[in-house]
């Protein structure tokens, strides 16, 4: 059966598993480092789909539309109206003022569109940009409550570009280079700037680089069986090898599911 990450009360915790959780912020949650709340996770995917369903929508909505030719269509429009306001004995100012009113009523319509599709890529990109950032700060121990906050900082270095996140300097335009003083920063690069610059934001152990010992060897060693295989499954020596080393354990439980 799969752990609960966030339980509200203790008592609802079975015995053999209450040494898996820590209390905070009034619960209980699951003691491990790469750890997150399925329900942001599923808010974020959600928010993600509705966005790209928006800007779907947008485009079959506009689909075969070309500003350049509806314009032109107007100007011949006008033309023709033009020949029959001179027959009729009409002023030119007439028509100048009518000609004017159909252009700023173009013109706001046309801005109106180019607006709501620059809402819906802004909105579509951050989404992008924040699953990212909390996927990779996950891994380095990010508190489920950190995660506004970590996402908000994100947003202020980050832009997507050709689908990826790429961090910029202050003035927006300057691509920010990484470690080696050559290549953009990457996102990995920006997360462990994070854990130094802002260790509140991470569990206490987050880039310690120390392995927990316990059950099955000092160090946190690899374990003589695989916990996550059904003969010798072991939710303690999970949770110890998991602590000491996530890729391992990430490694180990798809061993045991045959991928």
């Amino acid at each position: 059966m799969a752990l609960k990450f966030k339980i509200k009360s203790k008592d609802e915790i079975p015995a053999e598993q209450q040494g898996l959780y820590v209390e905070r912020n009034g619960a209980w949650v699951l003691d491990a480092e790469d750890g997150v709340e399925r329900g942001t996770l599923e808010e974020v995917r959600a928010e993600k789909a509705a966005a790209l369903k928006e800007l779907e929508d947008f485009r079959a909505r506009y689909e075969g539309i070309d500003p350049a030719s509806v314009k032109s269509l107007l100007a011949e429009k006008a033309k023709l109206e033009e020949a029959q306001q001179l027959k009729a004995g009409e002023t030119e100012k007439v028509f100048e003022n009518r000609l004017r009113s159909a252009k700023g009523e173009w013109d706001k319509q046309f801005s109106a569109v180019v607006c709501e599709r620059d809402a819906l890529n802004s909105r579509l990109a951050s989404i992008q940009i924040d699953q990212a950032v909390v996927s990779e700060a996950t891994r380095r121990g990010l508190r489920p409550t950190a995660i506004p906050d970590i996402t908000s900082r994100a947003r202020n270095s980050f832009k997507l570009v050709k689908g990826v996140p790429q961090a910029f300097e202050a003035d927006g335009q300057t691509v920010r280079v990484g470690k080696d003083g050559m290549a953009p920063l990457t996102l990995a690069e920006w997360i462990d700037a994070q854990v130094s610059e802002a260790p509140h934001l991470f569990e206490a152990s987050a880039g310690g680089g120390a392995a927990s010992s316990g059950a099955g060897g000092a160090g946190g060693g690899r374990p003589a069986n695989n916990p996550w295989r059904k003969e010798t499954w072991n939710v303690t020596e999970q949770m110890r090898v998991f602590k000491a080393d996530p890729g391992l354990a990430a490694r180990m439980k798809a061993a045991a599911a045959g991928k």
